[in-house]
């Protein structure tokens, strides 16, 4: 293999891996009520009702934001009784700007949004579904 070959075959393996990378954990698509606090862009204090896009054991996606807010500010979510703080990791306008999502990450994974609990339970109701069928042809 000559040295171009060689060059173009580190790239690619590199660019496979930094794409593998971009996602460490796995998002899952949901909608739920959160109530969001913090200070906006020009350092007024709030709290509004917005919802989640999809979330994850240490981030979420979230919508609905009206207010400007700063990348690597601090925020608090609330969803039910459990409260966690998150940074602002990136915005983005929606539509005419008046609405913004918004990234945000944080700082120790906890299981907010009860997914935890969640994956236990379908390997759980999975089982006696895969034994009645072994038995049933047995």
């Amino acid at each position: 293999m000559n040295s171009v070959n060689k060059a173009l075959a580190a790239l690619a393996a590199h660019a496979d891996s930094s794409v593998d990378n971009q996602r460490r954990i796995d998002r899952t698509r949901a909608v739920l009520p959160v109530r969001i606090s913090g200070n906006d862009i020009s350092g007024e204090t709030y709290s509004e009702l917005v919802h989640t896009l999809d979330v994850s054991r240490n981030g979420v996606r979230l919508g609905a934001i009206r207010r400007q807010l700063a990348v690597g500010s601090s925020v608090v979510l609330q969803y039910r009784q459990h409260k966690a703080e998150f940074r602002v990791v990136w915005t983005k306008p929606v539509g005419s700007g008046a609405e913004q999502q918004v990234g945000l990450e944080a700082d120790a994974q906890r299981d907010l949004w009860g997914l935890e609990a969640n994956a236990p339970q379908k390997s759980k109701a999975a089982a006696p579904v895969l034994s009645n069928r072994a038995s049933a042809g047995a």
